[in-house]
Parts: C-alpha cells; structure tokens; sequence
C-alpha cells in the first residue's frame, strides 16, 4: 500500500501540479476511499499529498476493518487532514475541490454497488473536477471495462453513470478492462521491471 498510495500521489502531483502564488491551484484534493486495499492506497496517498504541500480530505463512508487500514486511518487523521462520511458531506465537497483521487472499488470488484456507494459513484461522475483512478475506475469490469451497475436491494436500478477519470494510475500492469481507457495512463507499484512498461508503450 505504500508504494502503490506514493506512485498515485506522483502521479496526481505530476498531472496536477501546484502553481505558485497564494492561491494554489490544483491544491485541493478530495480522496473517496472504500474499505478494501484500494482505500488503504487512497489513504497513504492522502498522506503524501499533504506532505507535498496539497491540501487533501477523505471521503471515507465505510472505514476498512483491518488492523492495517485503521492504522493508515490514523496516521491521516495525525495529519489533521479532515476526513467527512456523510453523502451531505461529499456533495459539499465535490463543489469546492479541484481534483479528485478515486479509490473505493478495486479490480476484484464484482457484483451489484451497495449504498451508500451508488450514490457516491454517481455523485463523483456527475462532478466537474477532474479523476485520477487508482488501478482501474470504480465500478468498472475488470476484464470488460467501463459497465452499468446494478444497485443491491434496488431491483433493475443502476448507478447513475459509469466513472470516466482523465487519469489512471495502474498498479503493477494494467489489467485487461483498462484497454477501454482514453486518457492519461501512469504504471505504478511494486516490482515493476523496466520492461513492463516499455512492451505497454510499444504496442500504443
């Protein structure tokens, strides 16, 4: 998780970055995590963020329950970053950031979107800040790409719309579903030789 939350923070600050003066752009960055690893990688990048002098806040609506995660949960909130739970809160959010950091769902996904992560997903698409994706979007296939969600204990309703971030931060190799994707494509994590990324560049 923490080489994976640094590369996303690299990667974010590196299509982002902070111009000088007073008022920084791109400065404000809001991190929407799940309970799972991805929402581990979401935290550790929240922290880096932070140190890169960026001013993040977590969406955290469902903490994770392992040791690890709640420890990753903490070292955030040691950094006084704020961290909100609440769909009010998120649409707050969602007016005053400039970029968001998407890492709720990640490529094990599977299956109908619970709540509250329907109306997260939808809240977050319907957003004009810009995404950057960790591994692959929220909500999307892992080997058929960008789909409609059903919603559980919502009979034939479906996630408003289907996540569609500029930039995308895949960790390790890009899985199968990515090959959908059109915009700005980083490779990251751990133990990636130099020929990974250089048989992705070559085949376009």
């Amino acid at each position: 998780m923490e080489l994976a939350g640094l590369a996303c923070a690299q990667a974010l600050a590196t299509v982002y970055p902070l111009s000088k003066g007073e008022k920084k752009q791109n400065s404000r960055v809001l991190v929407c995590c799940g309970p799972g690893n991805q929402g581990g990688d979401g935290l550790v990048a929240a922290r880096h963020l932070s140190m890169f002098g960026y001013q993040p806040s977590v969406f955290l609506p469902k903490p994770g329950s392992k040791e690890i995660y709640q420890r990753l949960q903490t070292q955030v909130q040691n950094l006084s970053i704020p961290v909100y739970g609440s769909i009010a809160e998120l649409e707050t959010s969602l007016q005053e950031t400039d970029v968001i950091l998407d890492a709720i769902f990640g490529f094990s996904f599977s299956g109908p979107v619970r709540p509250p992560f329907d109306q997260v997903l939808s809240l977050i698409a319907k957003s004009k800040a810009p995404i950057v994706s960790v591994d692959i979007p929220s909500g999307w296939d892992v080997e058929n790409g960008p789909v409609e969600r059903e919603v559980a204990d919502k009979e034939g309703q479906k996630v408003d719309q289907v996540l569609n971030p500029e930039v995308l931060v895949s960790l390790t190799a890009p899985k199968l579903g990515v090959k959908h994707f059109r915009g700005r494509h980083f490779l990251g994590g751990r133990f990636v030789p130099w020929c990974v990324p250089g048989a992705f560049l070559s085949t376009g």
